[in-house]
């Protein structure tokens, strides 16, 4: 029995615990921070609050959506490799999880458009479209297509760009940048995460592992993109460009080591535990790329949203 299998199947065998592992609850928080970067890289604080809260609902009603259609989508494979999840378990049926993804995703869509109407701007509406077919895309089609990696990552450069798209001034090219180096980096971990459930390919990890770096190497050179764009002249950064590659440098370190571990022995056990510190990483990448713009106060909130995500994957497992 896998790791995942002794999480999902554990007691109690409530409605409610089964809705929350099929949501696969914790990762939540790291679609939230994304949201709460982005807005807080086109915005000097929090307001206004209608706007953020309406786009945190956007963001939660796509990703959740895409967890809950990945087990509708996957329920054969499932079957085999991880028969205690809700479905294959029988504790949700397929019916109900598929009316469930969709209700989600009209949902979240339909709180972006919101959102357009309300600030007078197409992107939000737009963004939440193209990234619900995004995760439509993943989720169904192209799931065992050799690019679903790379779509997976475009969803999460998506959401960041979501949280970005109330601004009343148009995307500035170093944006583009933090979205490209975000998307890259989970494409890499989605290449990683693959085949979780059973013994892995080194070769696939350590091509997963490369991704990775390659999408923090990116995310370290956005601040030359600031410096060098013009329109963003006036913004103050909080650190220097040459600290913040270091700063980028010790994390890739960090979450390389522990992903270093898989390749070296790919067990079950080892990749899942990698592929949790690189998703949980998340928030600390967007909690440090707030702080360059909005210093520790902006920052921390983004980095307070760990905690609930490290509370409630004890309880409910992430990926």
């Amino acid at each position: 029995m896998t790791a995942t299998d002794a999480r999902s199947s554990a007691p109690p065998h409530s409605p409610l615990r089964a809705w929350l592992e099929l949501l696969r609850l914790p990762n939540l928080a790291t679609a939230w921070s994304d949201i709460l970067m982005g807005f807080l890289v086109t915005h000097s604080g929090f307001a206004p609050w209608p706007i953020l809260l309406l786009l945190l609902a956007a963001s939660s009603g796509c990703y959740l959506a895409g967890m809950v259609l990945n087990d509708v989508f996957d329920l054969e494979t499932d079957r085999v490799e991880r028969p205690g999840r809700p479905l294959p378990s029988g504790r949700v049926s397929r019916a109900a999880a598929l009316r469930g993804g969709i209700l989600l995703l009209a949902g979240g869509v339909t709180a972006a458009w919101i959102v357009a109407v309300m600030v007078g701007e197409w992107r939000p509406g737009i963004v939440a479209t193209l990234l619900a077919g995004a995760v439509w895309l993943y989720d169904g089609p192209a799931k065992r297509l050799a690019i679903a990696p790379l779509i997976m990552g475009s969803c999460r450069s998506l959401n960041v760009l979501l949280g970005m798209s109330a601004a009343a001034a148009p995307w500035q090219p170093y944006q583009g940048v933090i979205a490209a180096g975000l998307g890259l980096y989970i494409a890499g971990v989605t290449w990683y995460a693959r085949t979780e459930a059973r013994p892995s390919n080194r070769l696939r990890l350590a091509f997963g592992l490369g991704m990775i770096l390659l999408g923090l190497g990116l995310l370290a050179w956005f601040p030359d993109w600031v410096v060098a764009d013009g329109a963003a002249a006036n913004l103050q950064l909080q650190t220097t460009p040459d600290r913040w590659r270091l700063l980028m440098a010790l994390l890739g370190a960090l979450i390389g080591w522990r992903l270093l571990w898989g390749i070296l022995e790919p067990i079950p056990a080892h990749v899942q535990l990698g592929v949790k510190q690189a998703i949980l990483s998340v928030i600390v990448l967007d909690a440090s790329i707030t702080f360059v713009f909005r210093g520790f106060d902006g920052a921390l909130p983004v980095l307070v949203l760990l905690i609930p995500a490290m509370w409630l994957g004890k309880w409910i497992y992430s990926t």
